[in-house]
């Protein structure tokens, strides 16, 4: 199973076959960016608290309540503005509209770990926090030799991976 970020959700294209898991705390911090760590709106509120529930439940039960929410919130996610002397228009709430649609086209993604878990009876991640700890000494090494050419860079990271420092550096 591969977890990302979010941004390589296309990753599938380039490893067939193998499950892909989005990290739900990336999905919530999207969610976030977009409605702010306090809304105002009550829609983006009520949104804002069914994404911090990602981790708590399973793909039934917040699929169920995000589809209520968008029957409850749809007519207010279409309301639009228009530009005064123009033809133009846009949605009024954007980053409402944008946060649920994230949420939407990432679903497929957010519970592949807990589909996983019964089949094949593992505890499996939810999130690549793990995974991104354990490169954060990597990043601190690298950073620490910051005139590095990227031949050098790729050298020192070569080394630290297979667990010894090059000769360059002592």
């Amino acid at each position: 199973m591969i977890v990302c970020d979010g941004k390589n959700l296309h990753l599938s294209s380039y490893f067939p076959g193998i499950p892909i898991q989005m990290c739900q705390f990336h999905q919530i911090m999207i969610i976030k960016r977009y409605l702010t760590a306090n809304p105002k709106l009550l829609a983006s509120q009520q949104l804002k608290k069914i994404a911090e529930l990602l981790p708590k439940t399973t793909e039934e039960k917040f699929t169920v309540l995000l589809n209520a929410w968008y029957f409850r919130w749809s007519d207010f996610l279409k309301e639009k503005t228009k530009v005064v002397g123009t033809n133009r228009w846009f949605y009024t709430h954007k980053r409402t509209r944008s946060a649920y649609r994230s949420l939407r086209t990432n679903l497929p993604y957010l519970f592949t770990y807990q589909k996983l878990s019964k089949q094949y009876h593992l505890e499996l991640p939810n999130t690549n926090n793990s995974l991104e700890g354990s490169f954060a000494h990597l990043k601190d090494k690298v950073r620490l030799h910051r005139g590095l050419k990227l031949n050098r860079k790729l050298k020192l990271i070569n080394q630290i991976l297979i667990g010894k420092a090059p000769d360059f550096f002592h």
